[in-house]
C-alpha cells in the first residue's frame, strides 16, 4: 500500500487528481477517493508549499455581523418553459452556473436548444455552443423544433480560448455549452474530458459567468453507473446540478434537481419527447392512468411522490397458474426485490398462495416507483389478480406494508389525498388500515358495493 508524502519533500511525487491525494510512488487506485487512473506523477516545483503571510483586509472587504448585512437575494428570470423554472426554484439566476447530466440521446440539447429558443424569443442574446455537433446539425434541430430566433447564435467549437473569443463578440446575456467534456484548453496538456481538462475548463466557464453577470448552462456526460462523468469537483464548482432523465422507450422524461443554491432540491419537472421537439406536461396525470374505464382485476391506483409533485399511477398486476418448479417474478418499473417482499407478506400474514403462480407487476406509462409508498397498491393489484376480483375504479390508496403485516403511514400524506380528491378517487385506503388483512377485506368490500350498485344501475 503507498504511503503519503513527506509535506517536505522537494522532489517529485505522485498526486490524484480527483481529490489531491498525494503518495511518495505510483499506484494504480487513489487511496482516498478510490478511483482508478487518476494518479500522475507531478512535480513539486511547480506548486511549492509556502508559508502564507497575514495581509490586512480592506476596509469594504472587512468582515461584518450578518445582522448588519443587507437581504440582496438574486432575481430570477423565467425560461420560458414553466416545467425547467419548477425545477431551478423560479427561473435562472444571472451569474449562475447550471450543469445538466443525462444519459445520450435522453434529450438534453433538445431541451437546452428549446431554453435557448425561448429566451431569443425574449429579446435575449444567447449564444449556444456545440462542441458535438457541426453547426448544421443544429440548425436541423432548431428548424424542426421550431427554434430559428435571429438572437440566438450558434457556435461550433472545441477550443475553450476561441469560446472566450465568441463570448467577447457577441456579448451574450445567455450561454449555453454542449458539452464540457468535449471542450479542451491548452492550459492543459492531458486530451479533451480528462479530468484535469474538465476541470480547467469548467472553472474558466464557472469564472465567466460571475465576471459578467451572465447565466451559462453547461451539460455533462454521465458514465455508466448514471454518475456525472469526470472529477466531482465539478458538481461542488457549479451553482445547480439538474439530471434529466427518462425512458427511451417512451417519451416521458423527468428533470430533477441534485444541488441547487438557490431553490429547492425536491422539484420535478415533467416533459414529453415528441416528433417535433419536446413539450412540458403540466399536469401528467393522465400519463400513469390507463385509458379504460371499466374495473379490471389486477389494476390498482396509487399516488406517489416525485419530489413535491404527487402523480397518480396505476399499478397492474398478472397472476397465472404455473407448473414450472421456479414460477416467475416479472416486474416493469416497479423494484423486483420489493416486490418478492410483498409476495411473501401476502402469503404469510393474508394467508394468499403464491408460491404455485408466475406474478407480472407493471407500471402505466413507464414511470418507475422506487419509494415504499406503493406498497400497498401493489399487494392489493396482485391479491386482485390472484382473486380475479376488481377492485373500484374510484379507489386509490397509498401505504408502506411492514414484514409484519402492517399499514405504515408515508410522507405527504395530505398532499396525496388532495390529489386522489382533485382526480376524482372518492374512496381511499392508506394507513388508517392497520394490517394488509384489514386492507384487504375493506378494499373486496367496497368492490362488492360498487359492483352491486352497477348492477343495480344496469337493471
Amino acid at each position: 500500500m503507498a504511503q503519503a508524502s513527506n509535506p517536505k519533500r522537494t522532489g517529485a511525487n505522485f498526486r490524484c487528481s480527483e481529490c489531491g491525494w498525494a503518495a511518495i510512488k505510483w499506484v494504480g487506485r487513489c487511496a482516498e477517493c478510490q478511483q482508478w487512473g487518476t494518479v500522475a506523477e507531478v512535480s513539486a516545483a511547480a506548486a511549492p508549499l509556502r508559508a502564507v503571510q497575514a495581509v490586512a483586509p480592506l476596509a469594504e472587504h472587512l468582515a461584518r455581523p450578518v445582522t448588519e448585512l443587507e437581504d440582496d437575494i438574486s432575481a430570477h428570470w423565467p425560461s420560458g418553459i414553466d416545467e425547467f423554472d419548477r425545477v431551478l426554484g423560479g427561473g435562472i439566476v444571472p451569474g449562475a452556473a447550471i450543469l445538466l447530466s443525462g444519459e445520450p440521446g435522453i434529450g438534453k440539447s433538445t431541451l437546452l436548444l428549446e431554453v435557448a429558443a425561448k429566451a431569443a424569443a425574449a429579446k435575449s442574446r444567447v449564444l449556444y455552443v456545440s462542441a458535438e455537433e457541426s453547426l448544421s446539425q443544429v440548425r436541423m434541430r432548431a428548424t424542426r423544433t421550431g427554434a430559428m430566433e435571429e438572437n440566438l447564435f450558434l457556435a461550433a467549437e472545441t477550443d475553450l480560448a476561441s469560446i472566450l473569443g465568441q463570448v467577447d463578440a457577441i456579448d451574450p446575456q445567455l450561454v449555453i455549452v454542449d458539452s464540457v467534456q468535449t471542450v479542451s484548453s491548452s492550459q492543459s496538456d492531458s486530451l479533451a474530458g480528462s479530468p484535469s481538462q474538465v476541470r480547467e475548463v469548467a472553472s474558466t466557464l464557472i469564472r465567466l459567468a460571475k465576471n459578467r453577470n451572465v447565466p451559462i448552462l453547461i451539460v455533462g456526460h454521465v458514465t455508466k453507473d448514471g454518475s456525472i462523468a469526470g472529477p466531482r469537483m465539478l458538481e461542488h464548482l457549479v451553482d445547480v446540478v439538474c439530471h434529466f432523465e427518462g425512458d427511451k422507450q417512451t417519451g416521458l422524461r423527468f428533470i430533477r434537481a441534485l444541488k441547487n443554491r438557490f431553490g429547492p432540491t425536491d422539484e420535478v419537472g415533467c416533459f414529453e419527447m415528441t416528433g417535433s421537439g419536446i413539450r412540458e406536461v403540466a399536469d401528467p396525470s393522465g400519463l400513469f392512468l390507463s385509458r379504460s374505464r371499466r374495473p379490471v382485476s389486477g389494476t390498482c391506483v396509487t399516488v406517489a411522490m416525485e419530489g413535491r409533485r404527487p402523480l397518480p399511477v396505476e399499478i397492474q398486476a398478472l397472476v397465472v397458474k404455473s407448473s414450472a418448479p421456479n414460477p416467475r417474478r416479472v416486474t416493469n418499473g416497479v423494484e423486483s426485490s420489493r416486490v418478492a417482499m410483498l409476495l411473501a407478506v401476502l402469503e404469510r400474514r393474508a394467508g394468499i398462495g403464491l408460491s404455485e403462480c408466475d406474478v407480472y407487476v407493471s407500471t402505466v406509462g413507464g414511470v418507475r416507483l422506487s419509494e415504499p409508498g406503493a406498497d400497498l397498491a401493489i399487494a392489493l393489484a396482485i391479491a386482485s389478480a390472484h382473486s380475479d376480483r376488481a377492485l373500484p375504479h374510484n379507489l386509490a390508496v397509498f401505504g408502506e406494508v411492514s414484514l409484519a403485516g402492517e399499514i405504515r403511514p408515508v410522507s405527504s400524506a395530505s398532499q396525496r389525498t388532495g390529489e386522489a380528491t382533485r382526480l376524482g378517487y372518492v374512496s381511499r385506503i392508506d394507513h388508517s388500515a392497520e394490517s394488509i388483512r384489514e386492507a384487504l377485506r375493506v378494499a373486496f368490500t367496497t368492490s362488492t358495493s360498487a359492483r352491486e350498485r352497477e348492477l343495480d344501475d344496469a337493471f
